[in-house]
């Protein structure tokens, strides 16, 4: 086994890992990243420069970080270490306008919008959430990634990178049918990585082009695009807009009633340019409306079978 290249760094903050790279693990099971129980974390992704395997380390309550990494693409996932752990996020002019954020924001004051700089890997996975429950997109992601992704190099039995953007476009559409991911779905993730290298061009445009791109092609909306910018952009104002559970879930947190995303608009307005981070620091806090009513189970989406 070859041995990693490394990487030291420091913050001026607190690096809390889990709390910083929750967002991108899709799901428990999910194959592409580990969060083991001695905090360190573990992410396999395709890089511009190849697939690369990211490590990191980092104790409990201190701000240095131990990264290693394997594959082609480990020099391109050392260096995005400290945008992936927030260091180009700048949190000066947010001012908590409601108690229950500025007790989010003391509780978890260490916490940055992570920049990950990969579309494609924020993008696809994004897709297949679209419209339907967690549960079942991460079971759907889950199989394409373990059928047509690439095994992590380095020391992690099982660790999978998730397909190129050529092997995303390749998939069989009998292969999503099987994963459920309905031909809507499919066909915009296949649509859209005809156009992987200029979608990954937005990492290094402004988060408005960026936007602008996305939403250029047929079945990238609103929610999606901010699910994106939120972890490849690093932007701290794109909200989840059109979400199932965010507007309803901010509104109770803030007035104690579920609102619309009309409502959500109008509550976070006070802090334009600092939405999205209104919006985390909110989930981190554990502000979630009381759930009531069984959960909505798995759907198909294989086609009936003719006698």
């Amino acid at each position: 086994m070859p041995e990693p290249s490394t990487r030291r760094w420091r913050s001026d903050r607190e690096i809390a890992l889990r709390a910083q790279l929750g967002v991108f693990r899709r799901g428990a099971g999910d194959p592409t990243s580990r969060f083991a129980q001695d905090g360190t974390v573990t992410r396999a992704a395709q890089t511009p420069e190849g697939v690369g395997t990211l490590h990191l380390v980092c104790r409990p309550g201190e701000s240095e970080v131990l990264a290693q990494a394997w594959g082609p693409g480990a020099s391109w996932l050392l260096e995005a270490v400290p945008a992936l752990l927030g260091d180009e996020d700048d949190p000066s002019g947010f001012e908590p306008h409601h108690d229950v954020v500025a007790e989010a924001w003391r509780r978890f004051s260490h916490w940055r919008v992570p920049r990950s700089g990969l579309v494609v890997d924020a993008l696809v996975p994004a897709v297949i959430e679209q419209k339907v429950t967690g549960q079942e997109a991460f079971a759907g992601y889950r199989v394409l990634v373990r059928r047509y992704g690439v095994a992590a190099p380095g020391p992690f039995p099982g660790l999978m990178a998730p397909p190129t953007a050529a092997a995303w476009a390749a998939v069989p559409s009998w292969a999503w049918l099987q994963a459920s991911v309905d031909g809507a779905r499919s066909r915009t993730v296949v649509r859209a990585m005809g156009y992987a290298g200029r979608l990954e061009e937005g990492a290094r445009v402004s988060v408005a082009e960026a936007h602008r791109r996305l939403r250029a092609l047929p079945g990238i909306g609103v929610w999606t695009a901010a699910e994106v910018a939120q972890r490849a952009l690093g932007d701290p104002d794109s909200v989840s807009f059109g979400d199932y559970h965010v507007a309803k879930d901010i509104g109770w947190a803030l007035t104690g009633t579920p609102v619309d995303d009309e409502g959500l608009a109008e509550l976070l307005e006070p802090y334009r340019g600092h939405r999205y981070r209104v919006q985390h620091l909110l989930g981190l806090a554990g502000q979630h409306r009381p759930r009531r009513g069984p959960r909505m189970a798995p759907r198909t989406h294989l086609p009936t079978r003719t006698r």
